[in-house]
């Protein structure tokens, strides 16, 4: 526990009442609508072995000792700006360690509007551009102040409804206060060291690098890539450059040995002035105001999706079977809606899709009339469906006239806490991992282990599961069997001192695949974890996110034995062990013209199930 004083008032901080991470604090929930943003201090567990990390928070808290007392007033109210100053003690030897602002509720990461999964779940282009014309009036403000955003990111922009709120303006440039941090994709190249062989800041953020970094997000979350997205493959391969690297040379998605990725929109469907005008930023140094009106060339349908310039071409003979080298695949199922979760239970391959108004399973039949929103978790338990929204999980049974209700645990993300088997429901319940089973027709709840409540992410197979919590000062990773009674919180994993943006599991034979994709020192880090049943860390890796290698993304592996299959851009990969890394042991290219980096893949009967957002294909793999 951790005390502050705020306001001459003394507050003490339990790690249950942190409801945000970042890589230069901790947030907790202290009451009233307000939160207190702690510093990390030398000293904090996540930059445990981390000197640079260490050294760098002494800094910023030894110069928040005059800036915060000197932040301005009166900024734009979207800006959630320090309220009270928070101290480590009330005598004359105080220092400041953080300070509280306005609890902001209900929000997301505009992070999200590049996601295309998450867009598809409801979020259409017209609020997107609702939201971008909401931050541009409040940078345009901002400036107008003589305050700089600085570290201008997706990840310190939330928005609710159609308002764009900024959060961490302790970071903001003003007076004689520089922003020395910075996030790889959103720096401006032209304030970087041209000679380093990554982004690194050398001069002093400006307006107009704030306004390049609100491109880079317009552009991302209309395309879903960012300016320097997709794979750099030039015919030279002394040409050959890191991914994060490459905004120092300018080599953008227009670059022609620059390999545009699948699952991004099509770049004819935004109208030219948009286009030519990303072009001459990212690629030609264009800096300026940007005018309001570009977003003005925009036009939607009915529905709320942007009027393409250009309509996709869909090849014939790619719409029920594929044929190429050692693959052959056909199409066993397509809709016009979308594919929402599948999983691979019993032997064989079970979804949830939405099309017409109505959720419905694999074999047609509707569970419930609604829509998808992106704060709905889905799960498939054998014939039934679950539904979680908030703090209740709805079990839909075939023949049943009324769900069952479970109450659930929430993540402070709004995300609800359940996963489930082919034969029982796991849930987090007031800080208790639990498991609801039916048998003979009487259902019931088995404690498994306790856990931090509002705080856990779980998964879980039929015979072992992995989850972790992280608050505040404490981090705990474990692995349980489903089946019985207890929890192993000895998984020793390292300090992982960034901010988590996304995290995921897959289960082998024995062994659990954990994925985290984190914002850490500036950069997107995606990491891979191989941990077997007695919680022993076998392996791991780690790659910058999307930068087209099997690691580019954390989502849609499948685990078969003690390999995992990727689908990639450049087709299905298998990973496995090699002492303690994970590498790529076998590629299957002929599989490109089948499956892309969103997919999710399953095992099928000699072959695998390629699940799309709006097809599912059955690939069989001939020896050559």
């Amino acid at each position: 526990m951790t005390t502050v004083w705020v306001g001459g008032r003394q507050i003490s901080l339990r790690d249950d009442q942190a409801i945000g991470k970042g890589g230069e604090a901790d947030v907790y929930n202290i009451g009233d609508g307000l939160v207190l943003k702690l510093f990390k201090p030398p000293g904090h567990p996540d930059f445990e072995g981390n000197r640079a990390a260490q050294e760098g928070a002494r800094q910023r808290i030894e110069e928040h000792q005059e800036k915060l007392p000197a932040f301005p007033k009166g900024l734009p109210s979207r800006v959630i700006s320090p309220r009270e100053i928070a101290y480590n003690t009330n005598t004359a030897r105080k220092k400041i360690v953080g300070y509280d602002m306005v609890f902001l509720q209900g929000t997301e990461a505009i992070l999200h509007l590049g996601e295309k999964s998450y867009r598809l779940a409801g979020v259409t282009d017209e609020q997107a551009i609702r939201i971008f014309r909401d931050l541009y009036r409040t940078v345009f403000a901002l400036h107008e102040q003589d305050v700089v955003i600085g570290d201008f990111n997706d990840l310190n922009v939330l928005m609710k409804d159609d308002e764009a709120y900024l959060i961490d303006a302790d970071s903001m440039q003003f007076g004689s206060y520089f922003c020395r941090v910075f996030t790889n994709k959103f720096v401006d190249p032209r304030l970087c060291d041209p000679h380093a062989s990554s982004p690194m800041l050398c001069k002093p953020y400006t307006a107009l690098s704030d306004w390049y970094a609100y491109l880079v997000m317009l552009m991302q979350s209309l395309l879903f890539v960012d300016p320097f997205g997709g794979v750099y493959k030039p015919r030279d391969k002394m040409e050959r450059i890191a991914h994060h690297a490459r905004s120092l040379h300018r080599i953008t998605v227009w670059h022609p040995e620059v390999i545009y990725p699948k699952p991004a929109r099509p770049m004819d469907s935004l109208p030219d002035r948009m286009l030519d005008y990303f072009r001459s930023v990212f690629q030609d140094d264009r800096r300026e105001i940007p005018s309001l009106s570009l977003l003005d060339c925009l036009q939607f349908d009915r529905d709320g999706s942007i009027l393409a310039t250009t309509k996709p071409v869909v090849t014939p003979a790619m719409t029920k079977e594929i044929i190429m080298g050692t693959v052959k695949a056909e199409k066993i199922f397509e809709t016009t809606g979308r594919i929402l979760f599948a999983v691979h239970q019993g032997g064989k391959l079970r979804w949830l899709y939405h099309h017409a108004g109505a959720f419905k399973r694999e074999d047609d039949s509707i569970v419930i009339a609604g829509f998808p929103a992106p704060d709905i978790r889905f799960r498939i338990a054998g014939e039934k469906t679950v539904i979680a929204h908030g703090p209740q999980a709805l079990v839909f049974s075939p023949g049943s006239a009324q769900p069952e209700r479970i109450a659930v645990d929430m993540l402070v993300t709004r995300l609800p806490l359940i996963d489930a088997l082919e034969h029982g429901v796991l849930y987090v319940s007031n800080g208790e991992l639990k498991r609801k089973t039916s048998m003979l027709g009487n259902t019931y709840s088995e404690t498994i282990g306790g856990v931090l409540a509002n705080h856990t992410l779980f998964w879980t197979s039929e015979k072992l599961g992995f989850g972790f919590y992280r608050a505040g000062q404490l981090a705990r990773y474990f692995v349980f069997d489903p089946r019985h009674r207890g929890i192993n919180d000895g998984v020793k994993l390292p300090p992982q001192s960034g901010q988590l943006v996304d995290s995921t599991c897959v289960f082998g034979k024995e062994r659990a695949w954990f994925f985290l994709s984190v914002h850490e020192g500036g950069h997107a880090i995606n990491r891979c974890f191989l941990i077997d049943a007695a919680g022993q860390v076998l392996a791991n890796a780690e790659a910058h996110n999307s930068d087209g290698s099997w690691l580019g993304t954390i989502r849609g592996k499948c685990a078969i034995g003690d390999f995992l299959l990727v689908a990639t851009d450049d087709g299905i990969q298998r990973v496995q062990s090699q002492g303690s890394q994970l590498v790529v042991t076998k590629e299957f290219p002929d599989t490109a013209r089948v499956v892309e980096s969103d997919c999710h893949v399953f095992p099928g009967h000699g072959g695998l199930l390629v699940v799309k957002n709006q097809s599912i294909w059955s690939v069989s793999l001939s020896s050559p």
